[in-house]
């Protein structure tokens, strides 16, 4: 939890260009209260770029299952990386590590990126 604040003191330095997608905020307006209010106020403090979920997203979502990054259960996960890899991102920050904070997962990404050009 230190390193988590400590990165989120950073993050509202200004110190980092914040992207926050669709995704993650349907995601956060699903959270149960008390949790979605605190999530919300943490965001509040921060200066965010919100990214749209556009045709290339989706088309790079597709592809990520279709490779086998992740699974079908795990679309909404593709589509934080293809939101993510569209918006030029050059960090995901996350505790999901089942997906996202997982090297096998990881590696995956940039091969298929590369593929697709």
């Amino acid at each position: 939890m230190q390193e988590t604040l400590a990165a989120w003191d950073k993050i509202k330095s200004g110190e980092f260009d914040i992207i926050i997608s669709d995704v993650t905020i349907n995601e956060l307006d699903n959270c149960r209260e008390p949790k979605r209010t605190k999530l919300f106020d943490f965001l509040s403090e921060i200066k965010a770029i919100n990214a749209k979920e556009t045709k290339e997203v989706v088309s790079l979502t597709n592809k990520y299952l279709e490779f086998g990054v992740l699974n079908e259960k795990s679309r909404d996960d593709c589509r934080h990386i293809a939101l993510a890899t569209i918006n030029e991102c050059d960090y995901i920050i996350s505790w999901n590590f089942k997906h996202f904070v997982n090297i096998n997962k990881i590696k995956k990404v940039p091969a298929i990126n590369k593929l697709l050009g």
